[in-house]
C-alpha cells in the first residue's frame, strides 16, 4: 500500500484566461506563487500530526513542467526532501489546441472543436494525446511509483487532467464524457494505492486558499451544454 497526496499546480496566467496549456511550459502567475506558499504553510502545520501518526511524507515527486515544479519546490523545502521530476506526471498533450482559448479554436477550426466536444476517449485532434493513451500513461506512472516506494507516503505535484484520470479510475467511470470532479489549483487530494486499486480518502481540499480570489473554472460540462443549446 502506498499513500499519495496529489496536488494540482498553482494558477498560471493561462489558467486565468482559460487557455489550453497541455505540455507547454507556462510559469505560475503571482496568485499561483502565493498558492504555493499557502501549500507550504498548510503542510508545515500538518507535519507534527503526520509524524505522530507515522505518515509523514517520505518523497516529493513533481511533473517536470515548470508550473508544477514551482508549486512543488516550497513544499520540498519544508519537507527537507529533494524534488524528483517525472515526465509521466505531465498534463495531457492537447496538440493543436495548446496556447488557445475555446473562442479562438471555434473561430479557427470549428470542425476540430466539435470533435473535441464529443469527449471521445479514443479520438484526439491533430498532435494531441487521446484520453485513453493519457489515462494509460498516468496509471502506469502511479503504479511505478507505488512499486518503487511501497508503504511510503508520497507528495505528488501534477496537473488537472492527471487528477481527472485518477478520479475516473477510482470511481470506475468512463474515460469518455466531460470531467465531473472539482480540481482546484493548489488543491490537495489524498488517495491510496492498494493491490493495484486506487481509493480516494479526501478530494479537492482547498481550505488553505479560502480567502484568495475566486479561481477560474474550466467546465467541460458547461462547454457541452453551450453546444447543445
Amino acid at each position: 500500500m502506498t499513500d499519495f497526496l496529489l496536488i494540482r499546480h498553482g494558477e498560471t496566467a493561462w489558467n486565468r484566461e482559460l487557455r489550453f496549456q497541455g505540455q507547454l511550459d507556462v510559469p505560475l502567475n503571482d496568485l499561483g506563487l502565493e498558492q504555493a506558499q499557502r501549500l507550504k504553510a498548510r503542510i508545515t502545520q500538518a507535519l507534527v500530526e503526520w509524524h505522530a501518526q507515522g505518515r509523514a511524507p517520505t518523497q516529493i515527486i513533481s511533473s517536470d513542467l515548470l508550473r508544477a515544479q514551482q508549486t512543488a519546490q516550497p513544499v520540498a523545502d519544508v519537507l527537507g526532501h529533494r524534488c524528483i521530476l517525472n515526465a509521466g506526471l505531465r498534463e495531457q498533450g492537447y496538440g493543436m489546441f495548446e496556447g488557445l482559448r475555446s473562442p479562438d479554436i471555434q473561430a479557427q477550426n470549428p470542425a476540430a472543436w466539435q470533435r473535441w466536444l464529443d469527449f471521445d476517449a479514443d479520438v484526439a485532434v491533430e498532435g494531441a494525446e487521446t484520453t485513453r493513451a493519457f489515462h494509460a500513461r498516468v496509471m502506469a506512472t502511479l503504479q511505478a511509483l507505488a512499486t518503487q516506494f511501497p508503504g511510503e507516503h508520497l507528495v505528488v505535484v501534477t496537473h488537472g487532467g492527471v487528477l481527472d484520470m485518477v478520479w475516473r479510475q477510482a470511481r470506475a467511470l468512463s474515460l469518455s464524457g466531460p470531467r465531473e470532479c472539482d480540481i482546484p489549483n493548489a488543491g490537495m487530494n489524498q488517495v491510496t494505492w492498494h493491490d493495484g486499486t486506487l481509493y480516494i480518502q479526501a478530494w479537492a481540499d482547498a481550505t488553505h486558499l479560502a480567502d484568495l480570489p475566486e479561481q477560474p473554472v474550466y467546465s467541460q460540462k458547461r462547454l457541452l451544454q453551450a453546444r447543445d443549446n
